[in-house]
């Protein structure tokens, strides 16, 4: 008997320090970044796997019959790559693509045999691209010719139109980060209300100056990207604010945890969605409907606006770096506020009055 427990000893010793080792928070933390490492792969490979346009905004520039007949030819191409629709006139058509109401137009010559393709290539070359190689396909079959005007070229510094991309997720990853850190170093979630303002403090000035840098590193420095170095600024430091806070709210509410949440809504849904590599009308239904909502979706539409089409259509991005960054704010500052109710100290019992 004293042999067999013995024996038994060493068994009984590993397991007992495998438990110590791994406790069930830690086994419930690494369930949690096994489920996020496969939802990473599935939203990147599902997201851009398989790129195809699907319903661009297109103009058709020609006499109306001309032009009813080419929207009707775009419209029934397999696949509806194209959502195309009647446009007055070739300057009407630059003005919308300056505007980003639409992303291309032809403009059809009804006296010769060579039209003109209007695209955009500052919103992504793979999208320009693709609607060349669309109109180029429809001309050949009528045994006409094109020629292509680029309205709004991508900078020759701009491999692809992907440096707008990678600047707002660099500031996408300096706010989650930053907020990451300020739970990490001093407890996920701030003890009072007082604490979370000096949090939220640190993070709009972490947010100035990562704007900034990022700003004039992209601009002045590495010359990728033209545009307002103050315009970009300011949306580096918005876009670094709104995550930053959103990180700190999901701290707030689930501790730890919140960092994680922070990935998943950041880095795992927002950036493959963020029409970066390839824009929104080439992604599939779910990021392409998603993509706008998030920060590096909002970030990467404004900072092409800004870089390529004088600073156009962002108010829409604009409200949306906002709203993360003011409901960040309030929940990140309620749910302080819930924390001290909840840790503070039951009042002292009133002391017996003298008659």
């Amino acid at each position: 008997m004293t042999q067999t427990a013995d024996a038994d000893a060493p068994r009984a010793s590993f397991l007992a320090e495998v438990k110590d080792a791994v406790t069930p928070r830690a086994t419930l933390l690494v369930i949690g970044v096994i489920a996020l490492q496969l939802l990473f792969i599935a939203s990147y490979v599902g997201a851009l796997h398989d790129p195809k346009p699907k319903d661009v905004p297109f103009g058709v520039v020609a006499p109306q019959a001309a032009a009813e007949q080419a929207v009707t030819r775009l419209g029934q191409i397999p696949g509806k790559p194209l959502d195309p629709r009647t446009v007055a006139d070739a300057a009407t058509a630059r003005r919308q693509i300056m505007n980003r109401d639409i992303d291309g137009a032809l403009v059809i010559d009804p006296s010769g045999t060579t039209d003109t393709l209007l695209v955009a290539s500052g919103s992504g070359t793979v999208l320009a691209n693709t609607l060349n190689a669309l109109s180029a396909a429809l001309e050949q079959s009528e045994g006409r010719t094109l020629r292509t005007i680029d309205v709004a070229p991508a900078s020759a510094q701009d491999f692809d139109g992907l440096s707008s991309f990678y600047l707002v997720v660099g500031w996408c990853v300096g706010g989650y980060l930053a907020a990451s850190i300020l739970a990490i170093s001093s407890g996920a979630r701030p003890a009072n209300p007082r604490r979370a303002v000096i949090r939220l403090a640190v993070m709009a000035l972490i947010a100035i100056v990562g704007g900034l840098g990022g700003a004039v590193i992209i601009g002045p420095i590495l010359g990728a990207l033209p545009g307002s170095v103050c315009a970009l600024w300011g949306l580096g430091a918005l876009i670094t604010f709104a995550v930053g806070a959103a990180t700190l709210a999901l701290q707030g509410i689930f501790g730890i945890v919140g960092i994680g949440l922070a990935i998943l809504l950041i880095v795992i849904a927002g950036n493959p969605s963020a029409g970066g590599a390839f824009p929104l009308p080439m992604l599939p239904p779910f990021w392409k409907a998603i993509g706008p909502a998030l920060p590096p979706g909002a970030g990467t539409w404004a900072a092409r606006s800004i870089a390529y089409f004088k600073g156009n259509d962002i108010t829409v991005s604009l409200l949306v770096l906002s709203a993360w960054a003011v409901v960040g704010s309030a929940v990140t500052l309620l749910a302080a506020s819930l924390r001290r109710k909840r840790h503070a100290p039951p009042a002292e019992a009133a002391a017996p009055q003298v008659p």
